[in-house]
């Protein structure tokens, strides 16, 4: 097989969705956990996914001799990898981790008493990533050979591929540190690095691309010096191995913050969807005008004008924005979509084609044909019915000076405390319930026509009262009503209101085996009609106790889902706000007493940037609010946040005004909650004390010290006893037993404050 030469090629792209075109990794993932296959056939499986997405690569015109292809292909995490690949096991399990993938999924899903890795999201993205876990003994060496062994498994399959590893500066300023600034483990850390690029070039690789998003992003403990510093030292590492170097910046603007880079690499691979080009003469850039993270087809003509103008000032590929990791693979599986809107998108394949005919074009050959169909669909979307709709904008244009303010908590607070006779720390859930075998199988039955839509709804309905009569048992104080007819907390949303479409196919990986699928939000947004009210009240009718009404909030919805590109995200969060409030009236009108609006994605759409943080917490607090202000001062409000940090967001947290909050806190141990007590946050507030994403069931000892802390910062009056999240992808025998160790752990916890 011919190799690569020294220049870099044309037309690249930076990562490739690895979940598998019909999600062939996540069933071999579930297959091995629940020991229906052994390792060697879950390592055939990975190994047939990951061969499969080079051949078709490479039929989508990236040349398989040139380094144009990347290879990464992790099982769980790409984060996980980089943990593995350089031996940075947490000290709880020094000495103890188990090898091959029985020590990766421990570190990945946890076991017995053993908790897993700290999940939270990548960057501003809905991907999750599992949190190195460092110390001030923290050593690294060459300790797993998985990304020379895929690089090795490519180049045998006839593919002179471009391996892939997080960077040492982004893998160090996203870990969390005990007794050390993980930063201050870098000279223990590029060594390892070093290693593994020796290693890849005695395999035959001549390019490696380092990760380094951090690069582009403000961080708490760290200065972009510090961090051009260790990524400098790390591409140094990696030259001086033989191997050529692709830093990859993605995921903002990396002007102003690379620069100083662009002497050590010999190529750099930008975001100019969210950023502009850096001053870098000279150096080969990889020039990010395909969007790596939606799914709009790109401006060809605008995107050629771009690269042509760069290539004035020194040698340019075409490449995406990001990783298409954050994008479904292939938009020819949607053959159920309207095709219109069809003619309107890219999904990951297709936006390799548009690299390829960009890099062509750029070359000399443009393909007239590609270019003619992209400007008539560009222009054909501007002008469809739908994406503006008069009546949305003449309500939003109407509103009065005070349609998001609610009358003062206390007393709201008053109201409902005499309206609902709840104990001291109360127990709930989050929402959803285990979603069983029987419930997806009528889901699909009903989808072929096999079972009319009356037996479908009693199915839904007999899983309600299964739910119900459960929480009753269990001693739950607030239960909920399982969500069994939701497919999915956004799309369920989006299949009921106007300006969207769901997808059949569109999957995307949020961790490991979990994969969502966004909804296009193609226009302007309204709810046709009542579609939560009809199971809430049906719940309610079945207890005594308070069901809440489930509904996903605004900022979730837009961040979950493919969203239109052509109006601010203000002006979008705001249409589905005015569609949740109507929803919000009928659920009152029916008699529901309690309304939970989920918000878990507000810490995540986070600019990385300090300076665009206000502008984009002012839009995001101030939807929901539209969203809940006119809801009766009886009529308690409730939000849900998960898997972030959200220590930098406490401000908009407690600008939200809802009357309970519950919160991502287990795997942290409770860290949110010093920071909520500091701001003396003095509304309802629920931390996590059981961590949904793992099959542990917790101990007793466990939720004792969890509560212990919870009740040492807050408030009895405040504190709500409740899970970290949805228990929709748990299995029934765990959540129960979990349930009820949860319950009971908070009657423990109250007696405890009663006699204080």
């Amino acid at each position: 097989m011919t190799t690569t030469t020294p220049a870099f090629p044309g037309g690249t792209i930076l990562g490739y969705p690895r979940i598998g075109r019909r999600r062939e990794l996540k069933r071999a993932l579930e297959s091995h956990w629940r020991d229906a296959i052994d390792d060697a056939a879950f390592h055939e499986a990975a190994r047939a996914n990951r061969l499969a997405d080079l051949q078709r690569l490479v039929a989508l015109g990236l040349r398989a001799d040139d380094a144009s292809i990347p290879v990464e292909g992790a099982h769980y995490d790409h984060v996980l990898d980089a943990t593995l690949t350089f031996g940075a096991v947490p000290a709880r399990l020094r000495g103890r981790l188990p090898s091959g993938l029985a020590g990766e999924w421990l570190l990945a899903r946890g076991a017995g008493d053993d908790v897993p890795l700290e999940m939270t999201k990548w960057l501003d993205s809905n991907y999750h990533y599992l949190v190195p876990e460092l110390d001030a003994a923290s050593n690294f060496s060459l300790a797993d050979t998985r990304i020379v062994d895929r690089f090795v498994e490519a180049g045998a399959a006839g593919v002179h591929a471009r391996p892939v590893v997080v960077g040492p500066a982004t893998y160090l300023a996203l870990a969390k540190g005990t007794g050390v600034r993980p930063l201050d483990l870098a000279e223990r850390l590029v060594p390892a690095y070093a290693a593994l690029a020796a290693a890849l070039a005695a395999a035959g690789a001549t390019w490696i691309q380092l990760d380094e998003p951090a690069l582009v992003a403000d961080h708490e403990d760290a200065t972009l010096a510090e961090l051009q510093d260790v990524a400098r030292a790390g591409i140094e590492a990696a030259r001086a191995a033989g191997l050529r170097v692709l830093l990859h910046v993605g995921h903002g603007d990396a002007a102003g913050r690379v620069e100083p880079l662009a002497d050590a690499v010999d190529a750099l691979a930008v975001d100019l969807v969210r950023g502009t080009a850096p001053e870098t003469d000279g150096v080969q850039l990889v020039a990010g005008v395909v969007h790596g993270r939606n799914v709009w087809r790109t401006d060809l003509d605008a995107a050629l004008e771009a690269l042509r103008a760069l290539a004035e000032r020194g040698p340019v590929s075409v490449g995406t924005s990001t990783t298409l990791l954050h994008v479904p693979h292939d938009l020819d599986a949607e053959a159920a979509l309207e095709p219109r809107l069809r003619s309107w998108l890219a999904f990951a394949d297709q936006k390799v084609a548009e690299v390829a005919t960009l890099a062509a074009a750029l070359a000399g050959d443009v393909d007239e044909a590609a270019f003619g169909a992209a400007r008539a669909a560009i222009d054909d979307r501007r002008a469809a019915p739908g994406v503006h709709d008069g009546a949305v904008r003449e309500r939003l244009a109407a509103l009065p000076a005070d349609a998001r303010t609610r009358s003062p908590y206390d007393d709201r607070a008053a109201q409902q405390r005499a309206a609902l006779e709840l104990p001291p720390l109360p127990t709930t859930t989050i929402g959803s319930f285990p979603q069983t075998g029987d419930i997806r199988s009528a889901r699909a039955r009903n989808a072929r026509g096999e079972l009319d839509d009356a037996g479908y709804a009693e199915v839904l309905r007999d899983e309600v009262r299964r739910v119900v009569a459960l929480q009753e048992e269990l001693g739950l104080d607030v239960l909920v009503h399982g969500e069994p007819e939701r497919n999915d907390m956004v799309q369920y949303f989006a299949e009921h209101f106007d300006g969207f479409a769901p997808t059949q196919h569109g999957w995307v990986q949020s961790y490991g085996s979990r994969a969502t699928r966004p909804s296009i939000l193609w226009g302007d947004v309204a709810r046709p009609e009542a579609f939560t009210v009809e199971w809430i009240a049906f719940a309610q009718s079945l207890t005594d106790r308070p069901v809440k009404g489930m509904l996903t909030g605004p900022v979730t919805i837009l961040a979950w889902s493919f969203v239109r590109d052509d109006q601010p995200l203000g002006e979008t969060a705001d249409q589905v706000a005015l569609a949740l409030a109507d929803e919000i009236a009928d659920l009152e009108a029916a008699g529901i007493r309690i309304v939970q609006v989920d918000e878990p994605a507000l810490r995540e759409l986070l600019p990385l940037r300090r300076e665009a943080r206000p502008a984009y917490l002012d839009w995001s607090v101030g939807a929901f609010r539209l969203a809940t202000a006119a809801a009766a001062p009886a009529t308690q409000i409730h939000t849900h946040l998960c898997y972030s940090e959200f220590n930098t967001v406490v401000d908009a947290i407690d600008g939200l005004d809802a009357d309970v909050t519950s919160i991502e806190a287990a795997r942290s141990k409770m860290e949110v909650v010093d920071a909520l007590a500091g701001h003396g946050f003095g509304r309802g507030i629920g931390p996590g004390v059981y961590d949904i994403h793992s099959p542990r069931v917790p101990a007793r000892e466990e939720l004792d010290e969890l509560l212990s802390i919870a009740t040492g910062a807050i408030s009895d009056e405040l504190l709500w006893v409740n899970p970290d999240c949805g228990l929709k992808t748990r299995g029934y025998a765990e959540t129960v037993e979990s349930l009820g160790n949860l319950v009971e752990a908070a009657r423990r916890a109250r007696a405890a404050v009663a006699v204080a």
